[in-house]
This record gives structure tokens, sequence and C-alpha cells, in this order.
């Protein structure tokens, strides 16, 4: 079992995994680390990372690509009409609001929703990781960005569902970053000793994100994280719009009114913006055939696009400002500035942060890696299934949030989290009600990149007034979650309950027991405005204690000692006792996301779109191994053919006419069959033209085989005459077996010589009548006989008998030997005790 991290991006995925020897990074089926996010349908089957983006061009319509910015949005937000005026596939509302993608799928239109397509992926990156891994892939970490608000993480986390993943946690980009930073560090300040404040600048395929960290030994803490709509890609539409109005002018033809021109245009700008990365010369554009069947050409310079990208550049100049203002840092205060992410390579980013922050930019990390390489280590100390070494992550809350509920007529709202808040993080609220409680939870108005702040409606139900009429305690726990989702994670009513109990006495003196009351809450009045308190605490810590506290007026702790005794053994002295039950409430939340029926749904439709992708496979491969077949078998028949001399022309002609039948059936009425038609075609085909390919290796083993047999018999005829020279190797054997073995070489010799004489003015067209098995079973036969005599041992020489002297000499040592045995020994230990027996 193995546990991976996966960095979604926009453009790419990377997937990272955690073993004994450190991270690795996985290689797909291409041997690429990068996968892109693109998913195809073409045909039958759906087509997942670098072979859809292969094709993109060629089938623009049915490839999806930057549908991550789509995720957990609605069809009418800004942002999604927005991407849609850059993407060449066709989107439409769905009857909820949300998005639907259409796409030719099985000869069939079928709309898929954005989650459904990121599932696809993630099925991708999965069986990529089990044929690497060679292992069932069980839990995983996938980084999000730190500005996803609750509907995109949900989002995120139904794909991962739909797909059959186990998500132990969305974790943010910037501290998936810093994690990778951090962990290897051995010079990292001890706990008490002043933080190591890292900026990390990550500039991608399509957003900024600029955080600040506070690393310790064995910990780090996020400070701030900043965001903005900016990334590489936007630089490319900013370079292909100036070279679009330059062919415009120059060649009459405009790219933007034609899909497939425009993304070829975008294919060749992105290669001269990275080019113009490592340069500053002036560098030349050339795409031949772009529209029209017109060859254009054009040039451009570093300085020239920086000033293209004029706009760009400062909106990420003041992300970087708002950050060290959010944190609070100052310039000295920081120790470096790691840059990850693609587009962080553009010289004038690189400017900016020396100028901003007064550090040059470091690239310590890969800068293409460093997410899943975080996300899989992360994933590593969260698994039970790896052990590593413990490593503290404590992360922030991008956005305020809000609460509010309605008291009658009366809406009142409060701020359960700031602004980079500490997550995961549990807060507990405190209310008295009467009857059941609707919580709205939101964020701050204007402070996210949606259009909608709301997070979730959450009922909390089975309310009640205590039997007096009067309000009941209420505690409710609104959470952020390891995942940054916000939820109200509990509900409980206290139930509280005066009982009269007969006053009982202490068992000793040292523990004397006093009456005393378990709530002291429950001893106030009733309040009627119903105001919420607030308590907080780690989410790691977050407990409930009710503390006590003592009734001294009915414990008996008043008066003289005679008085107290005379309570203690009087039963009618009562004591009044508050007792107190908690009562788990039912929460009804209303939040972003599938429902779980809707999930199970795609899930199952995910699973029989991946049966149908490995029978379609199934199929595509017989389809291939028969058309293989064809091209092989009739280049080998057909004169000056490896089989051509083992075949009658006749005979060569009519399986040729078959191939050419099969060939032109393949490519017409054949295309779209099942796999089983091609496997009998197959069948039916190895059947005719098996018996040829066995003659030609029948007659090519021929002359090997007899070989072999000639040499064992001249190894035979060498042995028996070594035994006639009298060699020594051969003077234990005996006449019989010589005879024996002389007479079965002369046997094989005799069969060798007929078997020879057959195959004369034998054709090759025809059966051989003996066959490379008879040669090879003859060799053998011969073989066994010369060896098992050959091979046998020499017996041992007998052993001579002893002399009388050496006799004699024995025997005195022997009794010398007797006689120190019965002399007592003086060198044994003081301590040495040995157990005696007689011995008769």
């Amino acid at each position: 079992m193995s546990v991976i991290g996966i960095d979604f991006g926009n453009e790419s995925c990377y997937v990272a995994v955690a073993k004994a020897g450190g991270i690795e990074t996985i290689a797909n089926d291409y041997s690429l680390r990068a996968t892109p996010s693109c998913v195809a349908f073409a045909g039958r089957n759906r087509v997942l990372g670098v072979a859809a983006k292969n094709q993109q061009v060629t089938n623009m319509n049915n490839t999806i690509g930057g549908f991550k910015r789509l995720l957990g949005r609605k069809y009418n937000d800004p942002l999604v009409q927005n991407e849609l005026r850059k993407i060449p596939y066709k989107v439409e509302p769905r009857p909820d609001g949300g998005i639907g993608i259409r796409v030719n799928y099985q000869d069939e239109e079928v709309v898929f929703s954005p989650e459904q397509i990121t599932a696809m992926l993630f099925t991708k990156l999965k069986d990529d990781s089990f044929k690497e891994l060679k292992t069932q892939i069980n839990d995983c970490v996938i980084t999000v960005p730190s500005y996803f608000t609750n509907a995109e993480r949900q989002a995120l986390l139904d794909a991962a569902g739909i797909c059959g993943m186990n998500v132990l946690r969305l974790m943010n980009e910037t501290t998936a970053t810093a994690l990778s930073y951090g962990f290897y560090k051995q010079d990292l300040p001890a706990p008490e000793e002043k933080a190591r404040n890292v900026i990390f600048v990550d500039c991608g395929h399509a957003s900024l994100q600029v955080s600040a960290c506070a690393f310790h030994k064995g910990k780090l803490k996020m400070l701030a994280s900043c965001a903005e709509q900016v990334g590489g890609r936007d630089f490319d539409y900013a370079m292909a719009e100036h070279i679009s109005n330059e062919f415009q002018t120059k060649y009459k033809i405009d790219p933007r009114t034609n899909k497939r021109a425009y993304l070829r245009l975008l294919t060749e700008v992105e290669k001269l913006k990275k080019q113009m990365s490592a340069n500053s010369t002036k560098l030349p554009l050339n795409i031949e055939c772009f529209m029209n069947d017109t060859d254009v050409h054009s040039t451009m310079q570093r300085p020239e696009m920086e000033a293209l990208c004029a706009g760009l550049l400062q909106r990420i100049e003041v992300t970087m400002k708002k950050l060290l203002k959010d944190s609070n840092l100052a310039l000295d205060d920081i120790h470096s500035v790691e840059i990850v992410g693609g587009s962080s390579r553009v010289p004038a980013i690189k400017q900016l942060i020396e100028q901003i922050f007064g550090k040059t930019a470091s690239t310590t990390l890969n800068q293409d890696e460093a997410v899943s390489r975080g996300a899989a280590l992360q994933c590593a100390i969260l698994s039970p299934a790896v052990r590593v070494r413990e490593f503290s992550c404590s992360d922030v809350q991008a956005y305020p949030v809000l609460i509010s509920w309605e008291d009658g007529t009366q809406r009142n709202e409060m701020k359960v989290f700031e602004q980079y808040h500490t997550a995961p993080f549990s807060r507990l609220l405190t209310v008295h009600r009467r009857e059941p409680l609707t919580i709205n939870v939101h964020y701050e108005p204007n402070s996210v990149p949606y259009p909608d702040p709301f997070i979730g409606a959450f009922h909390v139900k089975d309310i009640k007034p205590n039997a007096n009429g009067d309000p009941q305690e209420v505690k409710i726990k609104v959470r952020i979650n390891q995942n940054g989702i916000v939820l109200v994670s509990s509900a409980t009513m206290v139930e509280k309950r005066e009982n009269e109990e007969p006053v009982t006495p202490p068992a000793t003196a040292n523990g004397e027991q006093a009456a005393q009351s378990n709530s002291p809450q429950g001893e106030e009045p009733p309040k009627t405005g119903e105001p919420m308190d607030v308590q907080e605490g780690s989410d790691d810590e977050q407990t409930i204690n009710d503390s006590t506290k003592s009734d001294n007026d009915n414990s008996g702790g008043g008066g003289s000692w005679t008085q107290r005794v005379s309570r203690w053994f009087t039963s009618s002295d009562k004591k009044k006792k508050v007792s107190t039950k908690s009562i788990d409430l039912t929460i009804e939340g209303k939040t972003h996301g599938f429902v779980s029926t809707e999930l199970s749904k795609y899930h199952e439709l995910e699973i029989k779109m991946i049966a149908n992708d490995r029978q379609e496979k199934e199929r595509i491969d017989a389809r291939n191994a028969l058309e293989e077949y064809v091209y092989e078998i009739r280049g080998k028949i057909q004169e000056d053919g490896e089989l051509s001399a083992y075949v009658e022309q006749d005979d060569a002609a009519k399986i040729c006419r078959q191939l050419e039948d099969i060939e032109n059936w393949l490519y017409e009425d054949g295309e779209n069959c099942e796999r089983a038609v091609y496997k009998d075609k197959l069948i039916a085909l190895y059947q005719q033209t098996d018996p040829i390919r066995l003659r030609c290796e029948e007659y090519n083993g021929h002359e090997q085989a007899f070989t072999d047999l000639g040499h064992t018999i001249q190894l035979t005829y060498k042995a028996v005459e070594q035994f006639r020279a009298k060699d020594p190797k051969y003077d234990h054997l005996t006449e019989t077996e010589i005879l024996n073995i002389t007479e079965a070489a002369q046997k094989a010799q005799k069969w060798y010589e007929e078997a020879r004489s057959k195959l004369v003015n034998i054709r090759k067209t025809q059966e051989p009548p003996v066959k490379v098995a008879d040669i090879r079973h003859e060799n053998q036969t011969l073989a066994t006989c010369t060896n098992s005599v050959l091979n046998r041992p020499k017996p041992k020489p007998a052993t001579p008998p002893a002399d009388n002297n050496k006799e004699q000499q024995s025997q005195q040592n022997g009794g010398d030997q007797a006689k120190d045995q019965q002399e007592p020994s003086t060198e044994q230990p003081k301590n040495f005790t040995e157990d005696k027996m007689d011995v008769e």
C-alpha cells in the first residue's frame, strides 16, 4: 500500500510518492513527470493525460482542459463567463444553475459536470501510480490553491469521491511548498528561538500565490497568504493579442476568428515566452500553413513582452506588497524568498521580488515538483501505513467567516473567524433557546473572489424548553476542518434537572464528600435575549468541561460538629442536586456539493466508463494485433520473404488474397467490430499460416540438431579409444560397459546417416520426414547412456591393515590417558561441582 501526493494544476498535474528512500515523482505512461490536465473523448473511449493533449488541435470540441477554474462555480459566475471566451469546447448551464460540458461520447451527446471531468483525470493519475508502484493506492493528499472557497474545495472532494480516492487532506499549495522546504532543513531554530520567516512566491499557469511562513524545528506556521488571478497563460494571451493584430495588418488574417488557428498561435507564443526567459535578443516566431495556407512570421524581444504585460506585472506587484503588509513582517525579518511554479522563471517577476522584499529570488526547491512533494510528505505524516517523523503544519483561513441567526424578528450576526485565523480550528458557541435554530454561515461580503459568499445553512433540530418552559443551553461547534472547509460540526443540548437526595456521610475524614452542584450556569436566571457566548480552543484540544459549584446551604457544611453528625443520620434531611444530561442534536446542513445519492450515481457511472475503457482498449489491441499480423505474414510469404521457400506459389497467392480481403474489411465494415470478431479472424489466420512457419522452423533447425548429435557420437568413440589405451581415468570401467556404449554409438550413427539421406532430395514445401524433436531425442538417448557409464566415480581405495608396533604404541598411549583420568585435577575451580555416577 502506498500514499501519494497530487499537485492538481490548471495546465498539468504531478504525482509524488513517499518511499523508504524519500520522496519520488512518478512518471506517466509516456515517461513524463507532468501529466496534462486534459480529458478527451474519441469515439467509444476516453483519452486522458498526454494522449488527450496531443490530439487537442484535431479534436478541439471533445478535448476538455482548464476545467479547474470551473469547479464549484455556477454558470452565471462572472469568472466563468470570462473563461468561456477562452475555451473551445461547449459549455452550457445545468438545471441547478451549475456548469455542464457537452461532448460526443460513444456516438451520443453527453453532458458532464466539471467534477466528473476532474474525477476522470484523477482516475488516470491513480492508474499511472498503480502501474509505477505495483501496489494499491489507498490514501492521498490533494493540493488546492489557498484562495479556494468552501464550494470549490467541496467540489474537489466530490471529484475524488467519484473516482474512489480516499483524501486524507486537502492541502493549500502554499503550505505544501513550505512543508517541502522545511521538512529536510536541519538548521531551523529551536521553538524558544526567533522563527525563520520565509516568503514563497508561486506563479503558475493561471494564478499567483504569495505566502509568508514561520519555521521552527519540527513545525511551520503560515502567517499570511495572498493570491491574484494572474499566471503564465495571461502573458500568453497578451502576446497572442499583439501578434494577432500584427497578422491582421500584415497578412490580412485574424487568428481570433479561428479556434484551431488561435490554439496553434498560443502554443507557439508559449514557446517564444520560454525562450525569452533565457535570451534577451530578438527571437523569431514562424508558423507554416497557419490560416488559408499562409505561412506567417513575426519577432519579439523581452522588453517588448514586458511592455505588453505591464498591467499584469503591476497586479503581481500589488499582491506582493499586500502580503508584506498582512504578514506584519519587516524586510529584516525575512530570511529568504523561495520561488516555485513555471511562470516564476520570467525575469520581470524575479526583479519585482528583489525590489519588494529586498532579497534575491532563491531556487532551492524544484519549481515544478515542490508542491507534489510537500503533499506526499503530508500524506506520509497522516497515513498509518508509513512511518515518518512528525512535522506540525499550522495553516490559515484565507477569508473572514461570519454567522447569522434569526431571533424572532431580529437578525443577529457575528464574526467567528478572522482573516488568517489558524486552521484547523473549532469554536464553541453557547446559546439558550426554546425552539430549533437555523445558523447561516457565510464569508464576509466582498472578501472572496466569488459572487455568492454563502457557505451553508445549518438547521439545529430537537431543541425544546425545559419542564418550566425556560430556554435550555445549547452548545454549537463551528469548525474549520483539515480541508479548509467551514461547517457546523456538532450541536449538544445541556438538559438540567433538580433532584432531592438524602445526604450521605463521607467514607473517611480525609475523603469528606460534600454535595455539589454540577452546573453553575444552571443556577443563573434564564436569559431572555438569547445572546451567544463564545469559547474557543484548538481543534486537537477542544473539550467541554462543566465546572462544579458547592451548595453550602444543602451540603451540611454549616453548624457545629454535633449538628453535622446528627444531619448525617437523619433520614428526613434532603439536599437539592442539579444533574445535567447532554443530548446530541440533529443537524440538517445545506451546503455546496453533491448529495450522497448523486455521488453514488456518478461513482457508478465512472466505474462503468472505466470498464468500458478497458474493454475498448482490449478491442483496439485485438484489432491492431490482427492488422499487424496481416502485414507481417504477407511480407514473409511473398517472393523473397523468409517463408516464401516453404509454401507453394498457388497457396501463397491464395493466402495473400485472403490477407488483402481482411485488410479491406478492417478499414471498412470491420472498423468497429467487437473484440471476439478480431480474435476469431486472427485464430483462423494462425491455423492457416502456422504449418508454414513450423515447416520453416523445422528445416532451419535440422542443421544444428544434426551437429549436436554428431558431436555426441564423436565424444563416445573418443572415450572408448581412451579406455582401449588404458587411460587411468577409465580404468575402473568394465569391458561389458564399454561394449554397451559402443553399440549405442553405432546405432545412433546408423540412425544419423539414414535421417540425413531422407532429407537429401526433399522439397521444403513438403513436410520434413525427420523432425527436429526426433534428432534431439536420439541425441539425448545416446548422451544419457554414455554419461551414465563414463561419469561413474571411481571406487574408494581399501584401508591398509594396522602395524603391530603402532598397535602397541596406541595401547600404551591409551593406558597413560586412563591413568591421567584417574588422578584428580588440581586446577579445577573451587566452586566447580559435577554430577557423578557409577559405571558398571
